[in-house]
């Protein structure tokens, strides 16, 4: 296969598992966090060439759970006050805290997104913590930075107004 079969074969693979690709993901923590690809990659655990190849697509996925936690912790902290303000003491302590971290994921993740695309798994766990308006409002929020959450909170909002129709009629 020619390298960029290669690459379009694995950018479409991390849109599947990943809901985009890496590189989309990878791009917008180093704008959040004002830091460099390397300095990031030493944050997640990673080589900055590994990193490179994941961005990249040469390379389809990351491998070690424990890196794709930290780009996750990454990813939840921007929306922290200090850090979505900019303040580079809150920046730095963000960074921090999660290169020391120790991330491990179990059965007890919520899964967002399986194979065949049983995304439905998510939905009542969103629902219980969330009105439907409030998760369009969420979904609004997110949908420049990371559209296919948007896109999972938007139809868990009609999911739920589907069946309570369907309940009352």
């Amino acid at each position: 296969m020619r390298e960029r079969e290669v690459v379009q074969r694995n950018l479409a693979l991390q849109r599947q598992w990943y809901g985009e690709p890496l590189g989309d993901r990878v791009r917008r923590l180093v704008v959040a966090y004002r830091t460099s690809q390397a300095q990031l990659a030493e944050v997640l655990g990673i080589s900055a060439p590994m990193l490179s190849q994941v961005m990249s697509g040469r390379r389809a996925k990351i491998g070690n759970p424990s890196v794709l936690a930290r780009l996750v912790m990454l990813e939840r902290k921007v929306f922290t006050p200090g850090v979505a303000a900019g303040e580079s003491e809150a920046v730095q302590q963000a960074l921090e805290d999660v290169k020391d971290s120790r991330p491990a994921l179990g059965r007890d993740s919520v899964p967002v997104r399986q194979a065949g695309n049983n995304e439905e798994v998510a939905w009542p766990a969103l629902r219980q913590i969330a009105q439907p308006h409030e998760l369009e409002w969420a979904a609004d929020l997110l949908d420049g930075y990371h559209p296919a959450l948007a896109g999972l909170l938007r139809r868990a909002a009609s999911s739920g107004s589907a069946a309570e129709d369907s309940r009352s009629a």
